[in-house]
């Protein structure tokens, strides 16, 4: 009798590369004509990266500068949480903080496991565990139709897929 091929579905972020990106982003604010004398800053604050300039304009701009950063190092873009996307007036500058998303919350885990149930092949199984999801099916086949449909798939989440046995 075959066992079982599995693959763990997780979100994880690489801190090295939004660490490296952030640094890039930095430099190249620093060095850029429309950013001189306005006090564009970007830099990390504990856990959050907190985007800083003298108009929302600018603060956005250094945002569209650190996702193409991202981008660049393969970094997915639902990894960073800006809330809600404006930037907030705080004495005579404005602020953007964005935070770091790891781990799968229970709602995403959950539409992981229902999306497959409802629309992945049969025999496939899931199992959540903590922030992360194990499919297993007895044909490997099975598993990759699954990979491709959840990387298809609308999730508020960046996906990988790790352990593939």
């Amino acid at each position: 009798m075959a066992s079982d091929s599995s693959f763990d579905v997780v979100s994880k972020v690489d801190r090295q590369e939004v660490d490296n990106a952030l640094n890039q982003a930095a430099k190249e604010i620093s060095q850029r004509y429309d950013f001189k004398n306005v006090g564009a800053s970007i830099a990390w604050s504990g856990e959050a990266i907190v985007m800083t300039a003298n108009t929302a304009e600018r603060v956005l701009a250094i945002l569209d500068v650190f996702q193409s950063k991202l981008i660049r190092r393969g970094v997915s873009l639902k990894a960073i949480d800006t809330g809600e996307d404006e930037p907030q007036p705080s004495g005579k500058e404005y602020r953007l903080a964005g935070t770091l998303k790891e781990g799968l919350s229970s709602e995403n885990a959950k539409k992981i496991t229902k999306l497959i149930r409802d629309d992945g092949p049969k025999g496939v199984k899931t199992q959540i565990s903590g922030d992360e999801v194990r499919v297993s099916s007895k044909k490997r086949d099975d598993l990759q139709q699954v990979i491709a449909m959840l990387k298809d798939a609308d999730i508020d989440a960046a996906l990988q897929f790790v352990n593939y046995r």
